[in-house]
């Protein structure tokens, strides 16, 4: 079945007229297809019944494959969910003015009408309702695959839900560390639904969406398989290592250091070098080019939207368009480029950079023509680094500074860090946050980090294309419900 998502910004729409047809994400060997018959006289979406979409095997794993389809969306995973998070940082420099392309984000100028207020919101409602959709439905048609299968469904289902959950908590609502969560957060919608009907939802606190996260993580840890047949669904699909990795995240993002280490500690050996010993064997590459120019479906790669020429994301969505195409944004002189620690000999300055008009681009998406880098939304590095932060946080500065080092030396096998910035758990801890700012630079996390540490977003640029330093005191420091929802969700 050709891929029926499109890849444009979306357009403010109400936030419940879900499209229930089959979204599918092409995957070898786990791809079901949709007849002739379907796409020349399709089911209208709304209209789509369980007896409809659950009567065989094979719409039941369309259903499973239009989950991750959804989380691909353009204005998601993607790209523009991960452009959107860089750009806030201090990293880029916006050439273009184009609020098309995250003008509003760069600048810090979202208001609830902006393209870039809207564009996550939607898209991660209908993945989420998706994913609620086939966790209702599966157990009302028992019969139609097997309990270990359906229960394998369910838990990919949950682990979608939590990802695009996490992702907008951390967008809207207010840092966890701002008062362990008690803020208002966004509406929690647990229940498919195939009408508006039920728009009406209040916010649930930022405590209680986390909760359902972490619960939705370790449901699904429990029913997801350790492993699968091949390295690229390995990639592509959710399993056990993928929930544990998110949790990692998760629990860093909410300061809990005790946990972080003990989700890490599943997936990372004792010593060097470090890997997981379990399911799939996720360790770090000899090179790290070879993660994002020559496979990228090795164990480094826990998580990815995967591209083909036949289903892409091109234009104002792609992070090659954005970043390394068009050139609409240049990396920071004054940001982590310029610093001094990042040596230029580092292979992620010399394979990752490139000059052009005197201004250094980010190339880490280097395919252009057409776009067909995989999109990494989880790899074994930040996986280290989160387990370095938590563990400098909990008094292992010895494991920590391994763990650093070998996120470091696998790209610059002479650097030596200066005695001072390891010396402490203070210092170490800023030396980690450096040290993802150069790993993870393009890969959507920076304006996560940022707000989880409760620090202020920096200034950037000079003149007409600036954008003002950003307080945790003020408003534009999350960005606003946007209007869609704000006019169909009296409750909101």
């Amino acid at each position: 079945m050709k891929n029926i998502l499109k890849n444009t910004p979306m357009k403010p729409v109400n936030t419940f007229f879900f499209r229930l047809a089959c979204i599918a994400l092409p995957m070898a060997g786990v791809m079901s297809s949709c007849d002739e018959k379907e796409l020349l006289n399709p089911v209208p979406n709304i209209a789509l019944q369980d007896a409809y979409i659950f009567d065989t095997p094979a719409r039941v794993l369309g259903q499973v494959n239009g989950l991750y389809g959804a989380m691909k969306n353009g204005s998601l995973y993607g790209g523009r969910y991960l452009m959107l998070a860089d750009i806030r940082g201090e990293e880029f420099i916006n050439r273009t003015q184009n609020v098309f392309t995250g003008y509003d984000a760069w600048s810090h100028t979202v208001t609830s009408g902006s393209n870039d207020a809207s564009s996550a919101w939607g898209t991660s409602y209908t993945a989420i309702n998706s994913a609620n959709l086939l966790i209702d439905g599966l157990p009302l048609h028992p019969d139609v695959v097997d309990a270990a299968t359906s229960a394998q469904y369910i838990a990919e289902a949950k682990f979608v839900r939590a990802f695009c959950y996490f992702g907008l908590i951390t967008r809207y609502g207010q840092p966890f560390a701002k008062d362990k969560g008690a803020s208002p957060g966004i509406p929690l919608r647990l229940k498919g639904e195939s009408t508006p009907a039920n728009n009406d939802l209040a916010r649930s606190t930022v405590a209680e969406v986390y909760a359902q996260i972490l619960k939705d993580l370790d449901d699904a840890e429990a029913g997801l398989p350790a492993t699968y047949s091949t390295a690229l669904l390995a990639t592509t699909r959710a399993h056990k290592n993928t929930a544990i990795a998110l949790k990692t995240r998760v629990y860093l993002t909410m300061g809990d250091y005790a946990k972080t280490v003990a989700e890490a500690k599943k997936i990372v050996s004792d010593a060097a070098p470090f890997g997981a010993a379990t399911g799939v064997k996720h360790q770090l590459q000899a090179n790290i080019t070879t993660v994002f120019f020559t496979d990228y479906t090795t164990t480094e790669s826990i998580f990815s939207m995967p591209m083909t020429a036949l289903n892409l994301v091109s234009g104002q969505n792609s992070l090659a368009y954005e970043y390394n195409l068009n050139l609409e944004y240049n990396l920071n002189p004054t940001g982590i480029l310029g610093e001094k620690s990042w040596s230029a000999t580092d292979v992620r300055r010399t394979a990752f950079t490139r000059i052009a008009g005197g201004l250094t681009y980010l190339k880490k998406y280097n395919q252009t023509n057409p776009t067909i880098d995989y999109v990494p939304l989880l790899r074994y590095s930040e996986v280290l680094l989160n387990y370095a932060e938590a563990l400098a946080k909990t008094g292992d500065l010895a494991k920590s500074v391994e763990l650093l080092k070998a996120v470091r030396l696998r790209s610059d096998a002479t650097y030596a860090f200066p005695a001072a910035d390891i010396a402490t758990a203070d210092a170490l801890v800023k030396t980690i946050w450096l040290e993802r700012r150069i790993e993870l630079l393009g890969e959507g996390l920076r304006s996560n980090d940022l707000l989880r540490n409760m620090l202020t977003i920096p200034a950037k640029g000079s003149g007409g294309l600036s954008a003002p330093s950003i307080a945790p005191t003020q408003p534009e420091y999350i960005f606003p419900i946007p209007n869609a929802e704000l006019s169909t969700n009296k409750l909101i």
